[in-house]
């Protein structure tokens, strides 16, 4: 690869955000069983688009994505898709929600269920994990009020954390920058 092509594959990268999803392992360490509230798990939690639900089970247990009805009748009757591998990765794809159940029977009763909502994935994310606040600037003068004593002070809303180990865009795009200055340091 010659200089002038390097330098153009590394204007294209720049000019590209990537985006990388979040792996959510359903249940974090204790996976996909029953006698577990999956709606206190998935509290707190942005799922977006280009990130992943990650089931890991035994041979008890399954995956069926089932629509609203099914979900709130722990009916597996209208079953989307069924997962049975021990180890499913569900792609979320597109903005909307989502149901799961396992179809043993008793295990939608007993708790294994999971309703969750996907919204947009977002490219301008920062990689510090954190949003930087917004100062909004009154509108009164610059100047106190004669005899106040004090300036006029700015309001500041509180950073939005990203969802747990996310992995912002900002932070791929430092990898591929890191990445194409090592090739163009070989090609040099």
């Amino acid at each position: 690869m010659t200089k002038p092509v390097a330098a153009s594959f590394l204007v294209l990268m720049l000019a590209f955000p990537t985006v990388f999803g979040v792996d959510y392992d359903v249940g974090d360490s204790s996976g996909w069983i029953t006698q577990f509230n999956y709606d206190n798990w998935a509290s707190g939690k942005t799922f977006r688009v280009g990130d992943n639900l990650v089931f890991k089970y035994d041979s008890s247990h399954e995956v069926d994505e089932v629509d609203e009805s099914s979900y709130n009748s722990c009916s597996s009757s209208n079953t989307i898709k069924n997962y049975n591998d021990g180890n499913s990765k569900v792609a979320l794809t597109a903005t909307g929600k989502r149901f799961f159940l396992c179809p043993r029977t008793g295990h939608c009763a007993g708790g294994m269920k999971l309703q969750i909502n996907v919204v947009a994935a977002s490219t301008t994310t920062p990689s510090s994990g954190t949003t930087p606040p917004t100062t909004t600037t009154p509108s009164t003068p610059s100047s106190p009020p004669s005899g106040s004593g004090s300036p006029p002070t700015s309001n500041t809303t509180s950073p939005s954390p990203k969802p747990n180990g996310a992995v912002g865009a900002s932070s791929g795009i430092g990898l591929l920058v890191a990445a194409s200055a090592l090739v163009l340091a070989f090609m040099g």
